[in-house]
């Protein structure tokens, strides 16, 4: 499947995730991590899924024992932690280059 469309949305996740690329996060946590409702979250993992940057599984366990349903993880693939890295550096240089240069003083 091709890239995904890359919005301020999809970066915000691309980044939650590359906070600690090799750990598997789940929705909450994410949810936590970027701001952003549930409704927003999860079509933007469920992309990046289909686009292979991530993949997910769901957590074995007993919910009546644990006392809380079964969670869903998600992990960057090796191609989606490249993806994302590249993603996130271009949107840095991009807000750089808009923001202009730094810290100049203003001639009156």
């Amino acid at each position: 499947m091709g890239e995904p469309r890359i919005t301020a949305s999809v970066l915000k996740v691309l980044a939650g995730l590359l906070a600690e690329p090799g750990a598997q996060r789940y929705g909450l946590e994410l949810m936590q991590d970027t701001g952003l409702p549930s409704g927003t979250l999860y079509p933007i993992l469920a992309r990046l899924e289909r686009a292979g940057w991530v993949e997910s599984r769901w957590e074995q366990i007993d919910p009546a024992t644990e006392g809380r349903p079964n969670r869903r993880y998600y992990l960057l693939t090796a191609d989606g932690a490249v993806a994302a890295r590249r993603e996130v550096a271009l949107m840095r240089q991009q807000m750089s280059r808009a923001a202009g240069p730094l810290g100049e003083a203003r001639e009156a």
